[in-house]
């Protein structure tokens, strides 16, 4: 299921010229099936012209849903998976950008996938 937010950080990346994937399986090699809601890539040149997007800074996003609402991801096993999944997807070099769907809709998680990718405002 889509949510808010996730459509929300969508338009903004498109909206900002960032290419992006939704869903991302970034685990495959060590044999889970973790995705992650989105893969931000940063580009320097044209994007159309990049036959190898693993020359180019890429930043993981996981939207937190349920901060609030005491879902999942803020009750014991959810944490405990979610601290799971990040330490594996730093172990595998990637950079890890957590955001709630307040930080979405008020910007502040694009500000922080541009820092990371190395972006100008």
């Amino acid at each position: 299921m889509t949510s808010t937010a996730e459509l929300t950080l969508a338009a903004q990346l498109s909206q900002a010229g960032i290419p992006f994937e939704r869903e991302y399986r970034f685990a495959a090699s060590i044999g889970r099936r973790w995705r992650a809601d989105f893969l931000a890539i940063g580009v320097s040149v044209d994007p159309l012209r990049i036959t190898d997007w693993s020359k180019n800074p890429v930043v993981l996003v996981e939207i937190d849903g349920g901060a609030y609402v005491n879902g999942r991801h803020s009750r014991g096993a959810g944490v405990e998976a979610d601290c799971e999944k990040t330490s594996a997807a730093a172990i595998l070099g990637y950079r890890v950008i957590r955001a709630t769907p307040r930080q979405v809709e008020d910007g502040r998680c694009l500000a922080w996938i541009r820092k990371a990718l190395g972006i100008a405002a």
